[in-house]
């Protein structure tokens, strides 16, 4: 048994069953980006017993989630914040193995994931990375119907063949080689409370209209106000959130007010430059 999965069976024996694995499985990192999440870490990381180590890259966290972290065993490293896509960057580069598994601090794997990444990396695959579904849980509400289910994103990926975009928000993973998709899902518990979801809009239209205005983007007026009917149809109806109840209601409308608000943020930043 490794030292982390010692670390994590002590900690959390009534949520954690640890599993053997043979010593010829290719080793995995698990990488998480992480500032004041200490609502959320415990549960993400009691789902991730099985790895040969968690790295944290903390942005200077303010509560109790380094003193978690440091319960399961991780290491933790520190960097002050520039965007996702840098900092989830160096957070890859920190990891000892090649094999990385990169998940942000309020996303948990299922038993099924689990052992499907097992038992596919016992069996030294050519694939540079996986893609793994995730359904959406918003306000304590897991979507399991619309597009919010069941979303591919690459999160298992090996670093000799690729990494982060530096994007300051949407960053994704760019791989030479093929992909494969396992099939068991992730859940993404994105946000508890309507104060939590508007902070988090208005933090990324931020970081989204900065890298718009930094490309020379701009919204015409007209485009401005059909955003709102537009987005709000494309969530509710075309996404199919309708289907998700009250909360997908929800969901349809606060994505379409990140997107009004990082076009008025867009045009603002714009305005702003004529001006100096």
């Amino acid at each position: 048994m490794s030292p982390l999965v010692a670390a994590i069976e002590a900690k959390s024996p009534s949520t954690v069953t640890v599993t053997n694995t043979e010593s010829h499985q290719d080793k995995v990192s698990a990488v998480i980006i992480t500032y004041n999440e200490e609502l959320n870490i415990r549960r993400t990381l009691s789902r991730l017993y099985w790895c040969d180590e968690i790295v944290i890259l903390d942005s200077y966290s303010s509560d109790k989630t380094v003193d978690i972290c440091h319960e399961f065993g991780c290491k933790v490293f520190y960097r002050s914040f520039d965007g996702y896509g840098t900092q989830k960057r160096e957070a890859v580069a920190r990891a000892s193995n090649d094999w990385v598994l990169v998940i942000d601090a309020d996303e948990v794997l299922s038993d099924g994931l689990i052992s499907e990444i097992q038992e596919t990396l016992k069996k030294k695959t050519e694939k540079a990375a996986f893609s793994i579904p995730m359904n959406l849980v918003f306000l304590d509400r897991e979507f399991t119907r619309g597009k919010e289910s069941h979303r591919y994103y690459i999160r298992l990926f090996n670093k000799k063949k690729g990494g982060f975009t530096a994007d300051k928000v949407h960053e994704g993973i760019e791989v030479e080689g093929g992909i494969g998709k396992f099939n068991s899902t992730i859940k993404h518990y994105s946000y508890t409370s309507l104060h939590q979801c508007l902070e988090k809009c208005n933090k990324y239209s931020t970081l989204s209209a900065d890298m718009a205005f930094k490309k020379g983007k701009n919204k015409a007026v007209p485009v401005l106000l059909l955003s709102l009917p537009f987005n709000f149809i494309k969530y509710f109806l075309l996404d199919r959130n309708f289907m998700n109840g009250l909360k997908g209601f929800y969901w349809s409308v606060f994505s379409t007010y990140y997107h009004f608000a990082k076009y008025v943020k867009l045009n603002e930043l714009n305005a702003a430059a004529k001006v100096a």
